[in-house]
Parts: C-alpha cells; structure tokens; sequence
C-alpha cells in the first residue's frame, strides 16, 4: 500500500511538474494509472477520487512541491507545478546557520508543525547540512515557545506559502456575527501572544490585518491568482501595534480590578491604589484600544476619555448580543 502510494504521488508530481497548462481534476484522473486503475476514466466515483485527489496534493505541498491553482476563464479548475517555483539552487549551510534553523524548528516541538520541522531538519541534512552538527545542541538551554491553538493557523500558511486566495467567516470585536472575508494571505505572525494574518482583503480593496482567533470556521481555498501585488516586506507586528494603540500620543484613564490585567499595568505610564480591590491607571491611547480593553471584560472600567468610554461600550452590548 505505501509503495502503491508513493508511487501515485510521483506520478502525480512528474504530471505537475510536466505540463505547461494548468491540467484539471479530470484530465489528471485519466492521465494517472493509479486514478484509472481504482476509478475508471468515466464519472464514476467522483467523491471517492475527489477525497483520494485532494489528500495526494496536500501530501506533494507537504513535501515542498508548489502546486499552483488556477481557474479558467470558462471557471474550471486546473493545476500546474511550475518548474522555476519548484528548483531551489544548492544549499550549504555552516555550523552556525544550522544551528539556527535547530533552533527555529525547536519552536514548533509543541504545536503542529512539529512533524513538519522535523521533516525539514531531515531533508536540510540530505541536501548537505553537516552530520557532526547538532543543531539543538549550541542552544540547549534555550526552550523557545510558540502556541498554536487556532484551527485557522495551518491552512493559512499553507495559504500563504502556495499563494492562494481564501475565504473565512470573521468577527469583528464589535459585531454580533461573523461576516465573510476573501483574502489574498500574505503573511503570519505572532504578536504579544496572539496570530495575525496580513493580507489583501478583496471586499474592501486594501490592506487588511485579521486575528486568528476571531476566525469562525473552516478557511477555504479559492481558485485563480491574486489580483494585488505582495508587498517585499509585510509589516503584521507594526499594522497589528498601529490598530492596538502602540503608536498612541494621548492618554486614557482607567479604572482596573487589583491583580488583574498585567499587560495592561506593564503599558500603564502611572498607577495609584484606590482601595477596595481596584487601581487606577494612566495607559496610552490610540486607535483599536476599545477593542484591547473589552477583552479584559468586567476587570476594566473606563473613566475617560468619554469618547473611548462609549467606544467600549458599544462593544460590550455587541459581544452580549451575541
């Protein structure tokens, strides 16, 4: 059974990787023994060999092989591996450089991608990385950490690696329900704890910043290519600080429940004990602070400005709607 699928996915691959047009689901399935051979070349088990397809493309992206979707003016769906995207020049790596890649791939030992920096150390190593060269032993003592827990996280890379335009349901901090986004992804990345996804967001024509956890659903892929071009820096972490208020140049004050809300006390540039279990503080404020502060819930109380006040507010009342 292994042979037998290993050697449909480098069918597969080498049929990709052989074509100069993008090849739809069924002229694949009738090109590819293994596909003929269990389904026939009519249109019968057309669920079975969906599955059966759409398991063997995630496995060869899996493996590295940038597999492009495309979707015709007549609206059909084909699929291509362009050679240029698919060579990678040699690799040479010294000891220093591995040691780095270690301990990047050491980030992920508890998240989901575990399986998949393994695979990389491992295929780094049979393209010329040095075997007498550890590369989590120069970093023993560091134990690096980040936490994956949006389901969202992992199709979106994929997304993000591939290329390839997507849809999600999302909420906003202020909305009752979840509305649908279609997005060209960019980039990923983690700030003070929490994902972001950077990207084009086509509804709305621009640049837009979306917070994995707000993401309700599965994320789905979309055929064709993206319309806006990728910028050769994504700058998530400064667009997330500029929206969360990092970059403020005035001031709010507010009222906080005692040993509660540390990252709100750490930003705060004055506190002062006012007895009975609650603190008062100073904290920059700049836009998207509502939406920092309704987190912390019945913990915060706003004092001023009466414009932020009203902001949250709002905010509460939409979540309880909810």
């Amino acid at each position: 059974m292994a042979i037998a699928k290993a050697e449909r996915l480098m069918n597969l691959a080498l049929c990709l990787l052989g074509t100069r047009r993008p090849l739809s689901k069924r002229e694949l399935r009738e090109s590819i023994e293994a596909y003929v051979e269990a389904f026939g070349s009519g249109t019968g088990g057309d669920d079975s060999f969906n599955r059966m397809f759409e398991r063997d493309k995630d496995d060869l992206r899996e493996l590295g092989l940038v597999i492009e979707t495309v979707e015709s003016l007549d609206g059909e769906v084909g699929y291509l591996a362009r050679r240029d995207s698919n060579r990678l020049p040699p690799i040479t790596l010294d000891a220093e450089e591995a040691a780095a890649l270690g301990l990047a791939a050491k980030v992920w030992q508890q998240a989901r991608l575990a399986g998949a920096a393994s695979g990389a150390l491992q295929k780094l190593r049979a393209a010329g990385l040095p075997e007498d060269v550890d590369p989590y032993e120069a970093h023993g003592a560091l134990e690096p950490r980040i936490p994956v827990h949006e389901a969202a996280f992992e199709p979106l890379m994929l997304a993000c690696r591939d290329r390839r335009p997507v849809v999600f349901d999302y909420r906003k901090a202020n909305a009752a329900q979840p509305e649908p986004r279609h997005v060209e992804p960019w980039a990923l990345e983690c700030w003070r704890g929490h994902w972001y996804l950077a990207g084009f967001d086509r509804d709305r024509g621009a640049e837009r910043v979306f917070r994995l956890s707000r993401i309700t659903g599965k994320v789905r892929s979309r055929g064709g290519r993206f319309t806006a071009p990728v910028p050769d820096v994504v700058t998530v972490r400064e667009t997330v600080a500029g929206w969360a208020g990092e970059t403020a140049d005035r001031s709010a004050r507010i009222r906080l429940r005692a040993d509660a809300g540390y990252p709100l006390r750490a930003r705060a540039t004055a506190v002062r004990e006012l007895g009975d279990g609650w603190d008062e503080l100073e904290i920059p404020y700049g836009h998207g602070l509502d939406a920092w502060l309704v987190e912390f819930g019945p913990d915060v109380v706003v004092l001023e400005p009466a414009e932020l006040r009203a902001d949250v507010v709002d905010r509460l009342r939409a979540v309880a709607k909810g």
